[in-house]
C-alpha cells in the first residue's frame, strides 16, 4: 500500500519543519487502545519569529498542536479517532497537573489539525464546523471546547501562504506546490531539505508496483525536475572541485617559492621544516615570505614556525 510510504513522508517532512521551532514526536503513541498520533508538536519557550516564514503551517505551531495528515479523504471515523486522541492527551496532562498540585493551562492544551486532501460539505455539516474571521478559507474548525479544525487542502487558495500544506495534498495540486517550492530562492530555508524528501517520496514509490494514478503521475513530473537537480548538483561539484584545484595549485605554488628562496637566504633546510611550511596556509605563507628577508640563520626559521603554532 503507497499511503504507508506518504504516511512516512507526511510526518518526516513535518517534523524536518517543525524541529526549529519546538519538540516534535511523530508517531506518538497514546493510551487506551494503541494510538498514534501523526505529529505531537510542543513549541519552544521561546519561539523565533521566523515561524512565519512556514505560513499557515507556522500560525498551527504557534501552539501546542497535533498534526494529522491524511493521503486520502479523511473519513467520519478517521476524523472522530483524532479527536479521541485528542481527548486522551487532553486527560493526559490534566492527570500530571494534578499529580503536580499546578493547573492546567488552557494554551498547553493541544490544538488538533486534521489535514485532508478533499472532504464533502455533507461531512463538515456533520460536524458543525464553521468559517473563522482571520483565517483563510478551507479551514473548518469545530465547536471552541473541541479544539479541532479539519483543513480541507484542495480549497485552499493558491498563495505563498499554504504552500507548506498544498506539499502534503495529492494530484495536481501537489505538483503545483513542487514546482512553487523548486521556484523559492535557492537560499530559503527548507527549500533544499524538502526536496530531497520530495526526492526521497519518488524513489520510495518507484519501488512499488502497486501505484495509484496520482502517485504516477507524480513520479512522472519529479522526473525532468529530479535529473535537472541532479545534473546541476553535478556541475557545483565540478565546479568546486576545480576551485579547489586551483587554490591547491596557488598554495603549492607559494610553498615552492618560499622553499627556494629560504634556501638561498640560510642555506638547505631539512624534512622536518619542509614538512611545518606546507602545512601553512596561503595567509602564512605570504608572511613567511617577508619575514625571511630578516633571517640569518636555520634558527630564525624555527623561531618564526614556533610562533605560528603558539
Amino acid at each position: 500500500m503507497t499511503r504507508f510510504i506518504h504516511d512516512k513522508f507526511a510526518k518526516d517532512y513535518l517534523e524536518e519543519l517543525l524541529k526549529d521551532y519546538g519538540e516534535v514526536k511523530a508517531s506518538e503513541k497514546v493510551s487506551g487502545e494503541i494510538k498514534e498520533i501523526d505529529v505531537l508538536f510542543t513549541p519552544a519557550k521561546q519561539q523565533s519569529s521566523n515561524i512565519q516564514i512556514l505560513g499557515m503551517l507556522g500560525r498551527f505551531a504557534e501552539n501546542p498542536a497535533i498534526i494529522e495528515p491524511y493521503r486520502n479523504p479523511a473519513s467520519t471515523d478517521e476524523i472522530c479517532d483524532c479527536i479521541l486522541k485528542l481527548l486522551e492527551i487532553k486527560a493526559l496532562l490534566r492527570r500530571e497537573a494534578k499529580t503536580n498540585k499546578i493547573k492546567l493551562q488552557d494554551s498547553e492544551i493541544p490544538k488538533l489539525w486534521v489535514l485532508t486532501p478533499t472532504i464533502s460539505e455533507t461531512r463538515l455539516s456533520s460536524f458543525g464546523t464553521i468559517q473563522k474571521t482571520g483565517w483563510l478559507s478551507g479551514v473548518h474548525f469545530l465547536p471552541d471546547a473541541l479544539r479541532t479544525a479539519i483543513v480541507a487542502i484542495h480549497q485552499l487558495p493558491q498563495t505563498p501562504e499554504t504552500l507548506w500544506l498544498r506539499l502534503l495534498d495529492r494530484g495536481s495540486v501537489q505538483s503545483q506546490a513542487i514546482i512553487e517550492l523548486q521556484a523559492l530562492p535557492l537560499d530559503h530555508p527548507y527549500q533544499k531539505a524538502t526536496l530531497e524528501l520530495v526526492y526521497n517520496l519518488r524513489e520510495n514509490l518507484r519501488v512499488n508496483q502497486e501505484l495509484e494514478a496520482d502517485d504516477r503521475e507524480l513520479i512522472m513530473r519529479l522526473e525532468p525536475l529530479y535529473q535537472r537537480d541532479r545534473e546541476q548538483a553535478k556541475e557545483e561539484g565540478r565546479q568546486e572541485g576545480r576551485q579547489e584545484g586551483r587554490q591547491e595549485g596557488r598554495q603549492e605554488g607559494r610553498q615552492d617559492l618560499i622553499l627556494r628562496l629560504l634556501n638561498r637566504r640560510i642555506g638547505e633546510i631539512d624534512a622536518s621544516l619542509i614538512v611545518q611550511i606546507k602545512g601553512l596556509s596561503i595567509e602564512q605563507l605570504e608572511n613567511l615570505g617577508e619575514a625571511l628577508l630578516d633571517f640569518s640563520s636555520v634558527a630564525d626559521l624555527e623561531t618564526w614556525l614556533n610562533q605560528q603554532s603558539i
